[in-house]
């Protein structure tokens, strides 16, 4: 049987060396990492609840320390079926460790347009983003737009991506040049700074 006592102290040390490792990330390239803490689970919970088939193919974006992961593979998603994208090479090796099964590519996300597709055949159904697009210059966040959306998505796809302004992190003209539209589907209030998450479709 699990000890509870110890299990709760494993869970403490791994918070702490996570917090410990975004800090020091976040102080390599403030704006790749775009925050000086992990997300919560609250808006993991948020970011993830539109998400309805367990057995599409999903990809996530700037996953950091992991717990929109934990959420997705919580949620019921395959780890065969799950591709994480990370720029960083301390997180992808953590999540690559800690996430066996998953698998997990250490490359920019503006280079999504320039790589083949991941599922085979198939595009996935969901992009879930933890990477800052508003910390980033404007043609490189439309670069990680139209990668998504015209090489992983299929038609009917979605990309969901979180900020901490409360307007949506992807200005309206950029929308128009990717041919999106964003809807805000939530805050998570519980989320240190609070969080909004918006969904974007092609129009």
């Amino acid at each position: 049987m699990t000890d509870p006592i110890m299990s709760a102290r494993g869970s403490i040390r791994t918070s702490v060396a996570e917090k410990a490792m975004f800090l020091r990330s976040w102080l390599r390239d403030p704006r790749l990492v775009g925050a000086v803490a992990p997300s919560g689970r609250s808006l993991a919970a948020l970011i993830t609840s539109d998400i309805q088939s367990a057995d599409d193919p999903i990809i996530e974006l700037g996953p950091g320390t992991g717990v929109f992961t934990e959420a997705l593979l919580a949620r019921g998603v395959p780890r065969k079926r799950l591709v994480l994208v990370e720029a960083d090479r301390a997180f992808a090796y953590s999540l690559g460790r800690r996430f066996p099964g998953v698998r997990v590519l250490h490359m920019d996300a503006a280079h999504l347009g320039q790589t083949g597709v991941f599922f085979g055949g198939e595009r996935a159904s969901a992009v879930v983003s933890g990477i800052p697009l508003l910390a980033m210059p404007v043609e490189k966040a439309l670069a990680i737009l139209r990668g998504a959306f015209l090489r992983h998505l299929r038609a009917d796809g979605a990309l969901y991506q979180f900020t901490y302004l409360p307007r949506c992190p992807v200005p309206h003209a950029l929308l128009e040049r990717a041919g999106l539209h964003a809807v805000r589907i939530g805050v998570a209030v519980a989320n240190l700074p609070p969080a909004f998450v918006y969904r974007f479709q092609r129009m």
